[in-house]
């Protein structure tokens, strides 16, 4: 049994809702999507419990009605856990991950600024990536979003 398909049990053990739903995309890549519900359960037993002790990266996607948000998380043997949760566009909050990475606030920044997701929890802190002049309301990578004069 390799070390994907021993997390892989662990998760379903714990998580039985994620039975079926989790995919090994390729060596140590492992991808699963889960509620928002479920969410913050499944990523702190993966960070606290499984050895997923780096934060990589987290993407922001626009799914249409929803936004997606993909936390990359790896662990010290190259073991990566994919794991998306989606929010609706019209509210798409999410809860911020710095209490595990307090690193996490800068990706949080970006999807704040290029996605308009909103994150429960995160500090006050600059903009990023976007100048602070950036007009409000104006997300430019959501796929509705139309330049305007003056941006």
């Amino acid at each position: 049994m390799t070390e994907e398909e021993k997390i892989q049990q662990e998760l379903i053990k714990k998580f039985a809702i994620l039975d079926g739903k989790i995919r090994m995309q390729r060596s140590r890549r492992m991808y699963v999507e889960v509620s928002p519900k479920d969410f913050e359960g499944v990523f702190e037993y993966a960070v606290k419990s499984l050895g997923f002790v780096m934060l990589c990266s987290i993407t922001g996607l626009d799914e249409g009605a929803t936004l997606g948000f993909l936390y990359h998380i790896a662990r010290e043997d190259g073991i990566m856990l994919n794991i998306k949760v989606s929010a609706d566009k019209n509210n798409p909050t999410i809860n911020t991950i710095t209490g595990y990475f307090p690193g996490a606030d800068i990706y949080e920044r970006e999807v704040m600024d290029l996605l308009g997701a909103k994150v429960k929890g995160l500090s006050a802190g600059n903009r990023y990536p976007l100048s602070d002049d950036w007009p409000a309301g104006e997300y430019p990578l959501r796929k509705d979003w139309k330049k305007q004069g003056g941006v």
